[in-house]
């Protein structure tokens, strides 16, 4: 059988590639998925713009300097060599940009298993982590494509907003996020939005602006050229999801001292990072949502976090639908397109997409 991949040049990620290879016989233990479908956002590009810096080209390793980029995506068994796990049993998880995956599953249970292939041993469990959906209370067939677009990036909205309120906002007023249109920064803009003691504002670029208000879960929209127009006096927290060293900068220089705390999370506009040093205010500080998950579950235990973020996660999805329009697209071809307009900032907000070989 036929493994097709879509790999990204590592030292060039505007260069991509489509690979097949023939997948090997399974070993004792292994069980085959082929990938059904999968989301694609500019969360995928801060994968392979820290691939090297935050090993996610580790999870599925390709040929010499190429990467697969890491989607959250369903997939169904096809073939298993695993007690426990059967023939047409479908998960959610994290996969490559490929039609096939091979696993080695570990700590087996209903609700499903830990891959401990072992070039993924290093890695968090969060990401190795896959879900029967059968016996997933929170699985709907009929909103899979908003639980691949939105769950894992609303998991990190959650989690920024829980370190934020834990923190007392760091003495913070009001909370700027950059990349105001993406899906992560949208999700915590909705958690901010219902605390009325903090004002919430979405920085974006001027083809955005219309959407990102229409949103409705910012206090004030601007564009990046417009950060001056941005009242200083009042204490600030900057959430980075762009990446932008020009735009953190600017943030970073109009509020000086008070800048009470800088967050960097992704790298939306991953081609303009430069270095952190010398900025005046707080010192950016990266956010790692795996961290803060396990932090939390010796916090809450599994079910607190769990229910906590169910909680949030049932709120943000009932107005997530009338967000996007959920656009399809299957083939390579497809693949390369969307993920070059993602990467290089021309995809439609409005549009969350799900791609297929």
């Amino acid at each position: 059988m036929e493994n097709v991949n879509f790999l990204v040049n590592r030292n060039d990620i505007h260069d991509t590639t489509v690979k097949s290879a023939t997948t090997k016989p399974l070993a004792a233990g292994d069980v085959l998925l082929a990938i059904d479908h999968f989301a694609f956002t500019a969360n995928n590009i801060t994968y392979a713009a820290f691939g090297d810096a935050m090993k996610y080209w580790d999870f599925f390793p390709a040929q010499e300097g190429w990467g697969c980029v890491p989607v959250w995506g369903f997939a169904d068994v096809i073939e298993s060599k695993c007690d426990g796990v059967a023939v047409g049993e479908r998960f959610y998880g994290y996969y490559p940009m490929a039609s096939h995956l091979r696993v080695t599953p570990a700590k087996l249970s209903k609700s499903g298993f830990i891959d401990s292939s072992p070039h993924r041993r290093h890695l968090s469990t969060v990401y190795n982590n896959y879900q029967n959906v059968a016996n997933d209370p929170g699985y709907n067939p009929k909103i899979e494509d908003l639980q691949m677009l939105f769950q894992p990036l609303f998991m990190t909205s959650f989690l920024i907003d829980d370190f934020l309120e834990e923190n007392d906002f760091f003495g913070a007023q009001q909370v700027i996020l950059s990349s105001a249109s993406s899906k992560t920064a949208y999700g915590l803009a909705f958690m901010l939005s219902r605390r009325p003691d903090i004002k919430v504002i979405g920085l974006t670029s001027p083809s955005n602006v219309a959407f990102t208000e229409s949103l409705g879960f910012y206090d004030q929209v601007i564009t990046y050229d417009d950060i001056s127009a941005l009242d200083t006096d009042i204490p600030a927290t900057y959430v980075d999801m762009a990446g932008s060293g020009d735009v953190r900068a600017s943030v970073h220089v109009a509020f000086a001292d008070n800048l009470t705390y800088s967050c960097s999370v992704g790298a939306s506009h991953w081609d303009k990072l430069t270095s952190n040093t010398g900025l005046p205010g707080a010192k950016p500080t990266m956010f790692f949502a795996p961290d803060r998950v396990q932090q939390r579950t010796k916090d809450w235990g599994p079910a607190g976090v769990q229910q906590r973020s169910a909680k949030a996660w049932q709120g943000f999805i009932a107005r997530a639908g009338s967000l996007i329009g959920v656009v399809h697209e299957t083939g390579t071809d497809a693949m390369g397109s969307v993920y070059s307009d993602t990467l290089n900032g021309k995809a439609d907000p409005k549009n969350g997409y799900i791609l297929s070989f």
